[in-house]
């Protein structure tokens, strides 16, 4: 099996070249990150992706990480029209998995109901599901566990960006927290955020006026994310009959930061879903 990470520009005719990163062999899996971070953000979970026998194929959005955001995104359906450039050009026909976190979750659902019959199972981290008007009530941001010592060590701006985040904070915490969100936050295209989150919401909710996704699918979400919440998911839970979904105490936005061994269990288990 390879274990080099092999980099690409994907993109089709009408969407700036994305790149991507791919690891190993097998059956794909494409991996979206959330909004001003980069693929990095999700590189924590490709242990359990490897050991499952799976293609990771690790994708940054436009103006993050080192996708540039030409002038046509100016907004999230045209980041979805990237990601589905980028899909053509990595996979061609073969079906793949599909995980997405937080903006990515949104990402997720719209590329999995358009590609239907292609996307084997869908897999979503901290989803934001609802991007305007009408998201239900959010959690406070909660710090269950305080580590000032820490947080003194550290480069004033990190420590804000980390404390901002953390529901534990731990120098293990903060490790990961450093090897893969911090790159991704210090990399990211001011001007490029600024004309997405002004066509934030997609133009037609994926599950709006849509048949049930009835593939194998994941929802994990922290009861401490001050950042989407979790209750907006009861809204599309029944729109996916396979669904499992579960919402993890002593956790945050960066759910599969804050809760590894958890977070790695349930995608083991759903890919064992999507493989049979």
């Amino acid at each position: 099996m390879s274990t080099n990470p092999q980099t690409s520009l994907t993109a089709d005719a009408r969407t700036s070249p994305l790149h991507t990163v791919t690891r190993g062999e097998g059956a794909p899996v494409l991996l979206v990150h959330g909004f001003g971070v980069d693929h990095r953000l999700l590189t924590s979970l490709d242990g359990t992706f490897a050991e499952a026998g799976r293609r990771r194929v690790y994708v940054d959005l436009p103006g993050m990480g080192l996708s540039p955001a030409g002038p046509e995104i100016t907004g999230s359906d045209a980041v979805v029209d990237a990601v589905a450039g980028a899909a053509q050009r990595a996979f061609g026909d073969e079906p793949f998995a599909l995980v997405g976190s937080s903006f990515g979750g949104m990402v997720a659902r719209a590329l999995a109901h358009r590609l239907r019959e292609q996307v084997t199972g869908l897999a979503l981290l901290a989803p934001l599901v609802v991007a305007g008007a009408g998201r239900s009530g959010l959690p406070l941001k909660t710090t269950l566990v305080e580590d000032p010592d820490l947080l003194a060590s550290l480069d004033p701006e990190d420590a804000a960006d980390y404390a901002e985040m953390a529901v534990i904070q731990s120098p293990e915490g903060w490790a990961r927290f450093w090897a893969h969100a911090l790159p991704g936050i210090r990399r990211a295209d001011q001007a490029a955020m600024d004309r997405i989150r002004a066509g934030y919401e997609l133009t037609a909710e994926p599950e709006q006026g849509a048949a049930p996704w009835t593939r194998p699918t994941l929802i994990v979400s922290g009861r401490q994310d001050h950042v989407v919440g979790y209750a907006d998911v009861v809204g599309i839970l029944e729109h996916y009959p396979r669904a499992t979904w579960v919402v993890l105490d002593e956790a945050g936005h960066n759910v599969h930061l804050d809760q590894p061994e958890l977070v790695a269990a349930l995608l083991a288990e759903w890919l064992e879903r999507v493989g049979r």
